[in-house]
């Protein structure tokens, strides 16, 4: 009887062996599922349709976009968390989903240093600050003077709370000495017409959805927060260079699959969005949306990436006392 257990167990592992290889040799051998976390018609939704038209050529099989939008965008990155390890289930993420949610809210559902993997860092997306153009600031280094001179905080918007706009502002803020407070929407258009109302002093939130208010007069951008100059808006300096030395941070957008999946299917994948990310037809699509081309890393240095991202923002975080506040 031992030896029939012995016998049993050994062949079991060799099937198991024989199944995940097949499935990695003949992937994709039936159409792929790229979950957008958020609205369609959204940045998110055209990045992720970008990388699924292309991986559908690539691997001549059909790579399809499904909207799991809601809850900040974790309601689709908890769909996939919980799919099969197959191969056949993807979400475009970014920081938020892997960083920020799961820090604030230790009930959100999922864990992504367990329960994903990470496969290809896309973009960058910075932050861009900007204020309304009828204030009269026109610098950063005159916005900071006029949050010290403040004793109430400046009112400012981001995308939502716990938001990587929220954080990034709050790290900004300790940095600059001032005081900020922060009003939460459900999304940058509403922040950006309070803006331009003269409801909120500052706005916190991507390049593309604010970029056009700068150049249409109405607002005024003091800074991105990333340590280089985007394409997108080429005009508008990083913090690093205008008053804040050594800023430097994005809300960097990363492809995942459930923890688990066959390591060849992600060495593939990875291999061929980094190639195609470095395109100069994708990277002009990028840079349209506001965004920095980055295809780079294997998949040891974006695990390593992500866990220094959490450690670097759970500092923020809880020293924003925000951590558990979803």
């Amino acid at each position: 009887m031992k030896h029939l257990r012995l016998a049993l167990a050994v062949a079991g592992a060799v099937f198991t062996t024989t199944i995940t290889t097949a499935t990695a040799d003949d992937w994709p051998s039936r159409p792929v599922r790229m979950v957008n976390t958020f609205a369609a018609g959204g940045t998110a939704d055209m990045l992720t349709r970008v990388a699924a038209d292309h991986l559908s050529s690539v691997f001549k099989q059909q790579f399809f976009v499904e909207t799991r939008a809601g809850a900040a965008g974790t309601i689709g990155v908890k769909s996939v968390a919980d799919s099969p390890p197959d191969g056949y289930n993807f979400a475009l993420t970014n920081i938020t989903h892997l960083v920020l949610a799961p820090i604030s809210n230790p009930k959100l559902g999922y864990d992504p240093l367990r329960d994903l993997t990470n496969i290809a860092y896309v973009a960058g997306s910075p932050i861009m600050i900007s204020v309304n153009a009828k204030t009269g600031v026109k610098s950063l280094a005159e916005f900071i003077e006029q949050g010290k001179r403040t004793d109430r905080g400046l009112t400012y918007s981001s995308s939502g709370v716990g938001s990587s706009g929220q954080l990034v502002a709050e790290a900004f803020a300790k940095v600059a000495g001032i005081k900020i407070e922060h009003v939460p929407y459900k999304g940058a258009s509403q922040g950006i017409m309070d803006l331009v109302a003269g409801h909120i002093q500052v706005l916190f939130v991507d390049i593309g959805p604010s970029i056009e208010l700068v150049r249409a007069g109405k607002a005024v951008a003091l800074g991105i927060t990333s340590a280089e100059t985007a394409a997108a808006a080429a005009e508008v300096p990083p913090l690093a260079k205008v008053g804040v030395p050594g800023f430097d941070t994005t809300a960097w957008q990363m492809i995942v699959a459930p923890a688990k999946t066959p390591r060849p299917i992600l060495e593939k994948l990875n291999s061929e969005i980094n190639a195609i990310v470095r395109t100069e037809e994708i990277s002009k699509q990028f840079v349209g949306l506001g965004l920095i081309p980055i295809g780079k890393g294997s998949l040891e240095e974006l695990a390593a990436f992500v866990r220094s991202e959490t450690t670097r923002w759970g500092k923020v975080i809880r020293d924003a006392n925000l951590a558990g506040t979803q």
